[in-house]
């Protein structure tokens, strides 16, 4: 028995013949041999195997209470029911005893086997999460494998003698049995197929491998509430099948808010990373300890690993335990040290794996070499080509999985990494000095947070590269020196040759980059200022203005896109044509030393030179991203090292003797410059913003605990800056300052009321709780209560963008009752009064400053001074200093009589206010910070659903151009046909040369094969003697030229889709910009009023840039990606026509594949991006209102909710990233199949000698790059669909906003208006459907030349009045005239270039005073200092340096009052025969304002003048006076008969005052 042989042990199992153990085919059927073990035994036991990999699955805990879906329970039924059928089948066989008995034996005992095992694992899996699924589709696999032996037995049976005899009952039951069979399978499929599961929601809060807990009363797998990636097994995280629920609801479409997203798993959770972040700079600034990094990095870190997702954080509540202790980012630390200590080990740890991934990879070319060998030698044993076919299966295989891996691991390095930096810089700008952050712009700051941080983060996958290129580049060269020995210099020159000519391009490329970003900067700067200004360049008419003004920006900006794009186009072209270059001169070189070209050598050879390109193709952007990131992180490194906010140093910490003081000032100096003082060169400070440097010294003030004390002096007196002195935003350059309990904070209200994109409500709460009967109060004090009865859903309402959608009075008295609600001790309030009129202004000060304050320390601004006599104090301010403190008795006679002659005195101006302005700034989109509860008004961004509608390839097609773009694909297939081509032409020259037997040349010795085992130990001997004939066969001349020429071919078309390409990209992006400006610069005022200015910029900063550069770019990978995979496809199926075999189900596969990827994808990059704003716009809010926040003492909470506005956006990304690493395991797999299919095909078709090596080397060298190309192919596509979202977005701004009427009048005659007489018709006009009308029927008629004062409360209509006239809102019904013409006939540019308006809203544009002035060039210099000079501004101006003074961004250089008399001064040099004053005057003092009101007079004299005042006595000598209310004329009439009026409202004003 010890020698019985394989053909023995089947004969007598099978009862067959020794000769023929085993036969396949006997009667006309399938063996019963092969039957019972290959259909039979095999497929069972495979059965039997699977199905007990289910049985140890975790159950749910506790345990399920509702039974299992009855398809379940059918299944069990059949599965017990087969069993018991096969073991009555061996009963049978038993008393049978038959010839084949044993084999019938093995058969059945594998089937009952299976069957059982099967019945228990899905008995298993009715207790875990999968029971309301079918389960896996694995067990439906299983058991369809057993049908095939089935069938075949009921034919054997039926065809067998005795089977159908009655007379034969054992033998019949046996077909009966076997019949009975088909049931518990039919049974089987129909349960699976119509499982039964009730529709009962359950939701997964882990993945469903972890068998968490199913709650019931939720929808079905609640993504939302799941973990990515924690808890799963080990196959789960290979190919990422916790990813399947979330992709499937991709696939479904319902992933429509981040909240549907997965929570990131534990360690890349934000507030764990920032708390490792900020313990491991502590150990940096300590100096790097050993002991404090390694516990930060150990133990210490592991302890803050959060438990898994809880309710809490479901339910939106949140605790980050890492801002517990504030970490002061502050000190010489570097940045680099800081990341190197937290994710240092980590990352490096990585690189070993990157080393095994770069070997793994040329293992392919050496095994196809193999391969090609075993081809060329005809009696090969089979045993060697099989195990070649198995070499690249195991390589191939493994090579996909560790480079998944890898590439998984870093993008989770590099997702911590953004958390830390991203948190760090909004900590930081919450911490840094005020006179530090003056120094940056805004736009600087934000930019650190966006674009330097994804610089800095992209680090981590330039870095491994940087290395592993040159190690790989080293590799290839050494196989390529073995296979053609010195032949590969000749190619391996020209490569050197072009680097120096890279590194030229790519540090042009990066000069111009640079300067790109830097005129893209501006351009940005100049768009945020635009949008910022909308309504004043459209009541100036200024649109064509800044539309140049732009376009020379952006034209400057292409200059450099277009220099950037010619040299990509040069760098794509030089790397396009190498490897056929190289190919060229290296099997030239190889021939003209004598050798002779083999299949083997030759496609060894192109697969190496595929694998030298990719190293010096990457090297010199890979650098290049490198040296971005240094730059970067230097930048970020400067923010770092700025100052903080040193509130213990800044503060006396010894309180005086009394008691009762709450504030002290003593001998104080204070600047807004660093403690490195006015250098701007030093300090980076503009020097127009350097001169004017306002700086309050020898300040004594004491102030008592509970005293009111009002602050007066002139404009740019320095009232601002003391307020913000007392909040420590200034810089203390000597003297004391005490506060008493500073910790608390101050209630701050500043001059420029600051308030966030949330509700009424959430703007006055500000973070605390709801306590409604205190609420109520503040609401009342602060007159609030009609505002909010008129807004659409009360105090549920939206506050606009910086409060875009409230008044400026309504804006100011909401920024007060937030103050107010704070209950804080001490009250700092600038001139809150300012922006209301006369009787909100006396109800404030008596209900709120005197009475709902009472017993609070309050210092308040202001320059109404019929309110000073309620003070404790007051103090007067001049030129930076107090000049006098006193009762209101002592201060009041000097104020309102201060000599006229001292105006030529006032050399000071206000940074105070300057700073505030500076906090008012809004170029980011600043969304809810709470949920809003009034979608309609101001909703949030929509995300655009499902797939991207063919309209914007066509828009894109459009852009560029139908003729170019046919060209570059035309360009395209040209290239890629000649390379094709070329390496045909090659494998056709081998077979030739094979098959003619030619041996080599002049009858020398043909050089021996040296076999492929012996490639890496035998560098010596490829090296043969030195061809020494001057001549070549004719043949080789021949097939040479060809070469050649068909290579210089491929370089002229890669040359021309290379240029083609970069010159359609920059057609398309001058296309896109130019109807984007020209559309959004159209839109009407409603739709600024309605979106927030983010959102619009975003559309001219990422959006554009993207179109610039980014969509261009990865297009071009895409298109060449496409092609790349057309010509392998041809290639192979005309080398190996066999391989469209297992192609066509592979094609199938990878169309499943990427369909269901895409969907989830895009859905996911959306969610990324929309999640992506909220967090820039807060960090853009944030810096905005910084003194208020800083002020009331929330800077915790603004970064909570910072930390909180991340973690959504890192889990779209983090998803993102995995759902990409999701498709490429997928992809790579199906490469792997494509690569072991081919060798496969190849060695069976060498047994039947019908292949041609040289096409299967052909075929092979082109398989070995399908699974880069597939997985490139899908990546680019899904970047370029990603990308073209930002082309969706830009269309939809293009053709879809609402633009005002373009119409002109021709006839218009250009004296028009003659007279400026204005009359209302019944003026009915309401900003939006659902809102109460604004203007309710008005009617009135206002005479040529006459000059009316306009009152009435806040939110009465007074402003609308302008807007209606400017034509900025259409009217709903009725007229409006000027000089008997309908104003709605005329053309808006050419009715509002004849009128003028000084806004409610101060705004200048940055820039120097003569731009803001008259920006079209249409005065002369003196023109612009006469009416300087009649706005009393020639000392301002004179000290800043003359006309051409900057401004400062957004006119910060001046205080609020300056800024208004600016805008005054512009009204004065339209000549119009209307103005429209709208509260000009608001932050000026009165004396200042009488100057003005006497200026108007005489410059308008015989002029229409409308003027809306606070100030009674403003409009007291004007010829008549409007009272509104509700939108309609209540009174008009003279001032004196009004006055007259015992009913009059207008009287009780007078009286009042």
């Amino acid at each position: 028995m010890t020698d019985l042989r394989p053909a023995e042990l089947l004969s007598g199992l099978c009862h067959t013949d020794q000769e023929n153990p085993f036969p396949l085919w006997t009667d006309g059927h399938v063996s019963s041999c092969f039957n019972q073990l290959v259909l039979g035994a095999l497929p069972h036991a495979g059965m039997a195997v699977f199905s007990a990999c289910y049985l140890g699955l975790v159950r749910c805990s506790p345990p399920l209470q509702t039974p299992p879906p009855c398809g379940w329970t059918l299944r069990l039924v059949s599965g017990l029911l087969a069993a018991l059928l096969f073991t009555a089948d061996v009963v049978l066989v038993s008393v049978l005893q038959q010839g084949d008995m044993y084999l019938d034996l093995l058969t059945d005992s594998c089937a009952i086997l299976a069957w059982l095992v099967h019945v228990g694992a899905m008995a298993a899996l009715q207790r875990t999460v999968l029971r309301r699924t079918r389960g896996p589709l694995l067990l439906l696999l299983l058991v369809l494998l057993s049908v095939p032996h089935l069938v075949i037995t009921l034919v054997i049976y039926c065809e067998s003698d005795g089977y159908l005899n009655l007379t034969e009952p054992l033998k019949l039951a046996r077909l009966v049995l076997a019949a009975a069979r088909t049931l518990p399978l039919l049974m089987y499929l129909l349960a699976f197929a119509f499982p039964c599961i009730s529709d009962a929601g359950y939701t997964l809060y882990t993945n469903a491998v972890d068998g968490s807990p199913l709650l019931p009363e939720s929808p079905p797998t609640d993504t939302g509430g799941m973990v990515a990636e924690d808890g799963s097994g080990c196959t789960s995280r290979l190919f990422y099948l916790w990813l399947t629920p979330l992709l499937r609801r991709g696939q479904r479409g319902e992933l429509d808010t981040p909240a549907d997203v997965y929570h990131l798993p534990r360690k890349l959770r934000t507030s764990v990373v920032c708390g490792y972040f900020h313990q491991c700079w502590e150990a940096c600034r300590r100096g790097g300890g050993a002991g404090g990094g390694a516990g930060a990095g150990g133990g210490a870190g592991r302890d803050q690993w959060p438990r898994p997702v809880s309710r809490n954080l479901l339910n939106g509540t949140w605790s980050s335990h890492y801002l517990e202790e504030p970490l002061e980012l502050e000190g010489d630390v570097g940045l680099l040290r800081v990341l190197h200590k937290a994710f240092g080990w980590r990352y490096y740890l990585l690189g070993g794996l990157k080393v095994l991934v770069n070997m793994l990879g040329f293992t392919g070319p050496l095994l196809l070499s193999s391969l090609v060998t075993f081809m060329e030698e005809d009696d090969a044993p089979v045993s060697r080509g099989a195990l070649c076919a198995l070499g690249l299966f195991a390589t191939t295989l493994l090579s996909s999985i560790l480079r998944n891996i890898f590439s998984f691991e870093v993008s989770k390095v590099a997702l911590s990494a953004r958390a830390a930096l991203v948190s760090a810089i909004y900590g930081k700008a919450l911490r840094v000095s005020g006179s530090s952050l003056a120094r940056i712009s805004l736009g600087e700051v934000v930019n650190l947070m966006s674009t330097d941080t994804d610089r800095v983060v992209n680090f981590f996958n330039s870095f491994h590269e940087l290395w592993s290129l040159p190690f790989s580049f080293s590799i290839a060269l050494y196989l390529l020196y073995l296979q053609v020995g010195v032949a590969f210099l000749g190619g391996l020159g020209v490569a050197l040759l072009l680097l120096p000519l890279n590194k030229f391009i790519a540090s042009r490329i990066i000069s111009n980059n640079k300067q790109m970003l830097r005129f893209k900067d501006s351009r940005v700067k100049l768009m945020t200022e635009i949008l910022f200004g909308i309504r004043v360049i459209k009541f100036y008419t200024w649109e064509p203005h800044f539309i140049q003004k732009v376009a020379a920006c952006r034209k400057r900006e292409l200059s450099h896109l277009k220099v950037i794009k010619y040299l990509d186009a040069m760098c794509v072209y030089t790397w396009a044509a190498l490897p056929v270059v190289i190919s060229i001169l290296t099997f030239v070189t190889y021939v003209m030393l004598g050798h002779q070209l083999t299949a083997a050598k030759v496609f060894t050879t192109l697969a190496l030179v595929g694998m030298l390109i990719i190293p010096l193709n990457s090297f010199p952007w890979v650098l290049s991203s490198v040296l971005e990131s240094k730059v970067s992180l230097e930048r970020i490194q400067r923010f770092f090292k700025l100052t903080n906010q040193d509130l213990q140093a800044y503060y006396a910490l010894v309180s005086p003797e009394d008691d009762q003081t709450s504030v002290l000032l003593s001998q104080g100096t204070f600047s807004w410059q660093g403690p490195g003082g006015p250098d701007p060169s030093r300090e980076g400070i503009e020097p127009g913003a350097a001169k004017g440097s306002l700086m309050l010294h020898s300040l004594n003030l004491h102030v008592t605990k509970g005293s009111l004390v009002v602050v007066v002096g002139k404009v740019g007196c320095g009232k601002s800056s003391l307020l913000a002195a007392l909040t420590g935003e200034l810089n203390r350059v000597s003297g004391v300052v005490y506060v008493a309990d500073r910790d608390a904070g101050f209630g701050l209200a500043s001059q420029e009321a600051w308030l966030q994109h949330a509700s009424v409500r959430d703007n006055i709460l500000f973070g605390k709780d709801y306590d409604p009967d205190f609420y109520q109060a503040v609401i009342e004090a602060c007159a609030l209560t009609d505002d909010l009865n008129v807004l659409p859903n009360g105090d549920r309402t939206e506050v606009g963008e910086n409060g875009v959608t409230l008044s400026g009075g309504q804006k100011a008295r909401l920024a007060l009752a937030r103050a107010v609600y704070m209950d804080k001790d001490i009250y700092l309030l600038d001139d809150p009064l300012a922006a209301v009129d006369a009787d909100v202004a006396e109800h404030l000060m008596q209900k709120c400053i005197m009475e709902l304050l009472r017993g609070k320390t309050r210092i308040l601004c202001t320059h109404r001074i019929e309110f000073v006599d309620k003070a404790d104090t007051v103090v007067l301010m001049e030129n930076g200093t107090i000049i006098k403190t006193g009762s209101p008795a002592e201060i009041l006679p000097l104020v309102e009589a201060v000599p006229k002659n001292r105006k030529n005195e006032q050399n000071a101006r206000e940074r105070g206010a300057a700073k505030q302005q500076e906090e008012e700034e809004e170029p980011g989109s600043p969304p809810d910070l709470l949920v809003a509860d009034d979608p309609e008004q101001m909703g949030s961004e929509q995300k655009q659903a499902g797939g991207l509608a063919w309209t914007v390839y066509q828009t894109y097609w459009a852009a560029v151009g139908g003729v170019l773009a046919s060209s570059v694909l035309m360009s395209l297939l040209l290239m890629q046909a000649s390379k094709n081509v070329s390496d045909w032409w090659l494998s056709h020259w081998i077979s030739e040369l094979r098959n003619n037997g030619s041996t080599r040349p002049n009858g020398s010795t043909p050089v021996s094969f040296i076999s492929s085992q012996l490639l890496l130990f035998s560098p010596g001997h490829l090296m043969s003697q030195t061809f020494s004939s001057s001549s070549l066969s004719s043949d080789v001349r021949f097939y040479l030229t060809v070469y050649a020429s068909i290579a210089a071919a491929n370089t002229v078309f890669t040359a021309l889709r290379s240029v083609l390409f970069a010159y359609g990209g920059i057609c398309a992006a001058t296309a896109v910009h130019n109807r984007l400006l020209d559309r959004v610069l159209k839109a009407t005022v409603t739709f600024f009023d309605t979106t927030p200015l983010g959102r619009v910029l975003n559309r001219f900063s990422s959006d554009l840039y993207s179109v610039d550069d980014s969509l261009p770019f990865i297009l071009n990978i895409l298109l060449a990606n496409l092609f790349g995979l057309l010509g392998m496809l041809v290639v192979m199926s005309y080398g190996l026509p066999w391989v469209l075999v297992p192609l066509l189900p592979l094609a199938l596969l990878y169309h499943r594949t990427q369909l269901f990827y895409r969907h989830t994808s895009r859905e996911l990059r959306r969610l990324y991006s929309l999640t992506l704003s909220p967090v820039y716009s807060h960090f853009s809010e944030t810096l905005t209102g910084l003194g208020t926040i800083r002020a009331s003492g929330s800077s915790s909470r603004f970064e909570e909710e910072s930390a909180k506005r991340l973690e959504q956006n890192q889990r779209c990304l983090f998803l993102s990233s995995a759902a990409m690493q999701w498709l490429d395991i997928r992809l790579q797999l199906i490469g792997v199949a494509v690569v072991t299919g081919l060798g496969v095909i190849a060695v069976v078709q060498h047994q039947f000698h019908s292949v041609d090596p040289g096409l299967v080397g052909l075929s092979l060298s082109y398989a070995l790059s399908i699974t880069s190309l597939l997985s490139g192919l899908i990546f680019s596509f899904t970047q370029t669909e990603m990308q073209l979202v930002s082309v969706e977005r830009t269309e939809e701004y293009s053709t879809g906003l609402p633009t005002e009427p373009q119409h002109q009048d021709a006839q218009l005659s250009p004296a028009w208006p003659e007279q400026g007489g204005l009359e209302y018709r019944g003026a009915v006009l309401s900003y939006r459907t659902g809102l109460p009308n604004a203007l309710d029927g008005l009617s009135l008629v206002v005479r040529p030349g006459e000059k009316v004062g306009i009152v009435g409360r806040t939110g009465s209509g007074k402003s609308t009045l302008f807007l209606a006239l400017f034509r900025m809102v259409e009217l709903d019904r009725g007229q409006i005239l000027l000089d008997g013409l309908d104003i709605s006939m005329l053309g808006l540019g050419q009715l509002r270039s004849r009128l003028a308006i000084i806004p409610q809203d101060p705004f200048l544009f940055s820039g120097t005073i003569r731009e803001n002035l008259d920006p079209c060039g249409r005065h002369s210099d003196q023109q612009l200092l006469d009416v300087l000079d009649q706005c009393h501004l020639s000392p301002v101006v004179e000290r800043m340096g003359g006309l051409d003074a900057e401004v400062g961004e957004r006119g910060k250089s001046f205080s609020v009052g300056q800024r208004q008399l600016l805008c005054l001064s512009r009204a004065l040099l339209t000549q119009a025969k209307l103005l429209c004053i709208d509260e000009a005057t608001a932050s000026v003092d009165q004396r200042t304002d009488t100057l003005l009101q006497q200026t108007i007079r005489d410059k308008f004299q015989d002029k229409t003048v409308l003027t809306i005042a606070h100030r009674i006595n403003t409009i007291l000598d004007c010829d008549r006076v409007l009272v509104m209310h509700a939108g309609k004329a209540v009174e008009f009439d003279t001032p004196a008969a009004l006055c007259r009026r015992d009913d009059s409202i207008f009287q009780r004003l007078v009286a009042g005052r």
